[in-house]
């Protein structure tokens, strides 16, 4: 990031400002688009492109080398009297925290559609989120000057996906060559012949019945009736206000290169998107539990603001961007960060009182310099030493927390190590900067195998984290294989006798004793239990042999795989008044131990998850059947009708589960999802056992 003494956009407001999030899918154009708009506001001279890695929004080295958004870009422009913070959001599922950040900072979504695509099952289940929050949504139809767009199908697939309420405000034009040459608004009267273009009377009174069918005054549909002509100016008033209110969601055609459809958008963001008045504030409680209190979108309200995106500049350090709900921030201002709610992803709960620096109004990857930042805006906060993503900022005299939003649980380990020993100082501060930043990140380090392991929502979230330990931190790190811990049990009943006797001159070591061991039940663990008989093997002794067989069940038996569920019971042994004691109990346990692994033989238990998997309707054959394949059981499923979700129940091995969010996304394009918890151990088949 720069700081760049350029004229921002000034504080205003809250019903002069508009919080809108560009959201679609990968390659649909969002970015394009929004460099128009930027250019046509004034706020950049020209138009860069993803193609030369020369946006304004995408401005990270690894968004330019892949020449895709990866992480949420801000840029605040100015438009008659208004400021309208863009929100530009990845289109890949692997990003979907950036995304959902994006959709906590605005008031409304503007979903951007490629007429040479169309629309996806992501996108489609996107807009069902945001109309179930009541999120005031529109359509843009982009990349119209393609090769194969087709924008009749376009709006057509819009009209019969998204559902009711979305409706077409323009007709393009074309020029002999086929380029596009402008738009027909539908809201002014064009005849068939005059437009050229067929069917322009049935649209243009598909439109208005539609915005009669949301319109206050019951007095239109009437004069409709009855043919009279209906102002435009009154249209457009019942329009905005449908939008605002999530009941209408137009769809406009835009041409981003050339220009075409930009003005048009524009001019519709400001009256029919709502203010941040109108969309409301999510409720706060207070960091030591108390009840929780509504908030209104108030300058001089209590200060809750929260941090919706955080990164780390080698010049300014950590650079917050934030959305203000309540009350106003200014430089200098001494504040209460919050944070909680998020251990169980390695965000332990903290609360610290602060100073801000500089608040700024950003425009990609440059920060202007504000006076201030009231309710209802967005800014960036630089030096916020411990602020993370989705803490709450408020005041150290009235401390506040928002309740973070929903993100999904990453479920995609990548082992990590670093590449040489000085790269290894660096990793820690490293990695915790990176959960810092990005609370769809897990850090673990598992004690049964070792391994540092990044959990991630999937493979480019990984790619790019790893990138971004290369570039942003200076750190080399290399991947390898991630280790499901294998573990053994006994295979079968046995008595052995485990002797620690040792004479070397003076005191000698010595113990005897005799166990039954046998396996338990799965999750048992190991069990010790004593049934001596006339005190052959002292009591003060009888700790002594469980720990020495604890201990050896823990480092395991052949390599490194812990010995579990085995039931032991002590019965007979010996000891000597002089030579026996603790340590040779011990070491004679663990020997029994050993002894009975030999006789009655081990046998390989993996580890089995049970796991939850929600996906639409029309892909649970698909999912049960890659199920299947390894070696799942399936335990049961569950339709939800009126979301057309399904939830399909199944034990599943650990091991299979390694590649499964990838092989998930694939399958369901990027519509399902999965959860996983522990369920135990069972044997594992030949080949794992093997090679384990």
């Amino acid at each position: 990031m720069a700081k760049d003494s350029g004229t921002a956009p000034a504080p205003r407001a809250a019903a002069k400002v508009r919080n809108v999030a560009l959201v679609g899918h990968a390659g649909a154009g969002k970015t394009t688009l929004a460099e128009a708009l930027l250019v046509a506001a004034g706020a950049l001279p020209r138009a860069g492109r993803v193609e030369d890695g020369t946006t304004c929004l995408d401005n990270e080295e690894v968004e330019i080398r892949q020449q895709r958004s990866v992480s949420l870009g801000v840029a605040s422009i100015e438009h008659a009297g208004h400021k309208i913070n863009l929100l530009d959001t990845p289109g890949s599922p692997d990003f979907v925290g950036e995304l959902r950040a994006g959709l906590r900072a605005a008031d409304a979504a503007l979903f951007v559609v490629s007429a040479v695509n169309g629309v996806d099952a992501s996108t489609v289940q996107l807009w069902e989120e945001c109309a179930a929050v009541g999120m005031p949504r529109a359509v843009v139809v982009t990349q119209l000057d393609k090769a194969r767009a087709d924008v009749d199908e376009t709006v057509r697939m819009c009209q019969s996906m998204l559902g009711e309420g979305v409706h077409r405000l323009h007709l393009v034009q074309r020029g002999s060559d086929g380029s596009v040459t402008g738009l027909v608004s539908l809201l002014e009267p064009h005849p068939d012949s005059a437009t050229g273009i067929p069917d322009a009377d049935r649209l243009r009174a598909e439109l208005i019945e539609g915005i009669i069918g949301e319109s206050e005054d019951e007095t239109l549909m009437d004069r409709y009736l009855a043919g009279d002509e209906l102002a435009v100016a009154d249209l457009i008033a019942d329009l905005e206000t449908a939008v605002a209110r999530g009941h209408f969601h137009p769809i406009l055609t835009v041409a981003p290169l050339t220009g075409v459809g930009v003005a048009e958008l524009l001019d519709l963001l400001v009256p029919a998107f709502p203010c941040p008045m109108e969309h409301g504030c999510p409720s706060a409680t207070r960091p030591d539990g108390g009840s929780p209190s509504s908030l209104d979108c108030d300058p001089d309200g209590p200060l809750v603001a929260e941090v919706v995106k955080t990164t780390t500049d080698p010049y300014l350090g950590r650079v917050s961007l934030v959305r203000v709900f309540s009350g106003t921030l200014r430089p200098d201002m001494p504040i209460h960060v919050s944070g909680h709610g998020m251990a169980e992803r390695g965000h332990p709960d903290h609360d610290v009182d602060e100073r801000i620096g500089a608040v700024s109004a950003p425009l990609g990857g440059t920060l202007r310099t504000v006076a201030a930042c009231p309710a209802g805006d967005i800014c960036a906060v630089a030096r916020l030493a411990s602020a993370e993503t989705g803490d709450t900022l408020s005041s150290p005299d009235d401390p506040r927390l928002v309740a973070p939003w929903e993100l999904p649980t990453p479920q995609l380990p990548v082992a990590v190590e670093a590449a040489s020993r000085a790269d290894e100082d660096r990793l820690a501060t490293a990695l915790a900067r990176l959960v810092a930043e990005d609370p769809t990140v897990r850090l673990e380090r598992r004690q049964d195998t070792g391994q540092l392991l990044l959990w991630c929502v999937g493979e480019a979230h990984a790619e790019v984290l790893l990138e971004r330990l290369r570039t942003r931190h200076g750190v080399a790190v290399s991947t390898v294989p991630v280790r499901v811990p294998m573990v053994e049990t006994l295979a079968g009943a046995t008595r052995v006798t485990g002797r620690h006797v040792k004479q070397s001159g003076g005191h000698g070591q010595y113990a005897v004793v005799v166990v039954d061991a046998e396996p338990g039940p799965p999750g048992s663990g190991i069990v010790f239990e004593q049934r001596i008989v006339g005190g052959t093997v002292p009591s003060q002794f009888h700790g002594s042999v469980e720990k020495g067989i604890r201990s050896q069940a823990e480092r395991g038996i052949s390599g490194d795989r812990p010995l579990v569920d085995v039931h032991v019971t002590l019965v007979d042994g010996k000891a000597h008044s002089v030579d026996s004691s603790d340590a040779a109990f011990q070491a004679a346990g663990a020997l029994a131990l050993r002894e009975a692994a030999a006789a009655a033989g081990t046998k390989v238990l993996e580890p089995w998850c049970e796991v939850e998997v929600v996906v639409p309707g029309e892909y649970v054959g698909a999912v049960m059947s890659d199920l299947s394949a390894r070696r799942a059981r399936v335990t049961g499923s569950e339709a939800d009708p009126a979301r057309d979700r399904t939830t399909v129940r199944a034990e599943v091995p650990e091991v299979e589960l390694l590649t499964y969010p990838g092989v998930l996304r694939s399958v369901t394009h990027g519509t399902g999802s999965f959860d996983r918890r522990p369920l135990g151990y069972e044997p594992a088949p030949a080949n794992l056992a093997v090679s384990a």
